[in-house]
């Protein structure tokens, strides 16, 4: 049997292929550009990254990760072959983890496997401190990146403050940064991003792409504009959750300090046990070879 790619791959699961064993895998170098990397040198660092957590979480890496060539044509005509490696889902699921945070691909592949599809830590703990450690990370992106936007749109100085307030008050049924840490009981000095967890980050993150995406598209280019559309955009985010039937921002109660959940993950390694297909990965429920 021989191994059959997909043609015309956009997706992850349109990079899908099946082995000789009838397994399915993917080649890493087709997910490279997927997954945002322009340099082969700095994914196949992503890939070893994973193949040490693989091992980690009590997993075999020969059956999850296996080296490869891909042949290129050149333009001489002649072909090349690339160093590439073949790998199971779960080692797709690892690369996602194991890669840079602040590449939106990533970001995205880690949400696919994480929180829709392949939350494979018996944990759940973890896996709910994964998922919001990484929605904090992108949260502080956007808030620098929204910070640019509203300069652009002519905010200045101490305004920065009132602008970024009007983001909460709309979302927040009228409150700023410090009510809301008062109404939850959370100290003045410490951040509040700080003390959401992954539903409320999720909100706010929101409210900062489409508030950048406004400014942006509308043209905003006064410091009263821009207060007033950021604080439109936390209503209709607001008015969004009320209308699904979720719970208003106000009303999530603090969760624990980020650096908190940094620490655990840190000093914590997850035991990650498959189910057998799973586990056997490339080799298509064949036994692994012993070590």
């Amino acid at each position: 049997m021989t191994d059959k790619p997909i043609p015309a791959a956009k997706t992850f699961e349109d990079l899908k292929r099946m082995n000789g064993h009838g397994a399915e895998y993917w080649s890493a170098r087709d997910l490279q550009p997927l997954l945002g990397y322009a340099q082969w040198r700095r994914f196949e660092e992503a890939v070893k990254r994973a193949m040490t957590s693989c091992e980690e979480s009590g997993n075999q890496p020969v059956n999850h990760f296996a080296g490869a060539g891909k042949v290129v044509p050149l333009g001489s005509g002649s072909e090349r072959e690339l160093d590439d490696f073949h790998l199971s889902r779960f080692a797709c699921y690892l690369i996602a983890i194991n890669g840079d945070p602040r590449k939106p691909e990533i970001a995205l592949a880690q949400q696919y496997f994480i929180v829709q599809t392949r939350r494979q830590e018996l944990n759940d703990q973890l896996a709910a401190d994964k998922e919001r450690l990484e929605i904090r990370k992108q949260t502080a992106e956007e808030f620098k990146a929204l910070s640019g936007a509203a300069q652009q749109a002519g905010v200045h100085g101490r305004m920065f403050g009132v602008f970024h307030d009007a983001g909460y008050k709309g979302l927040y049924g009228g409150i700023g940064n410090a009510q809301i840490k008062r109404r939850k009981g959370i100290p003045a000095k410490e951040q509040l991003l700080d003390r959401m967890n992954a539903t409320e980050l999720a909100a706010n993150q929101f409210r900062m792409t489409q508030t950048r995406d406004k400014l942006a598209r509308e043209g905003v280019r006064t410091e009263q504009q821009a207060i007033q559309t950021h604080q439109e955009v936390g209503k209709e985010v607001r008015d969004a959750i009320r209308r699904i039937g979720g719970t208003l921002p106000e009303n999530i109660p603090p969760a624990e300090h980020i650096k908190q959940v940094e620490k655990r993950l840190k000093t914590t390694k997850p035991k990650l046990k498959l189910a057998k297909r799973d586990a056997d990965g490339l080799l298509g429920g064949e036994e692994a070879p012993d070590k």
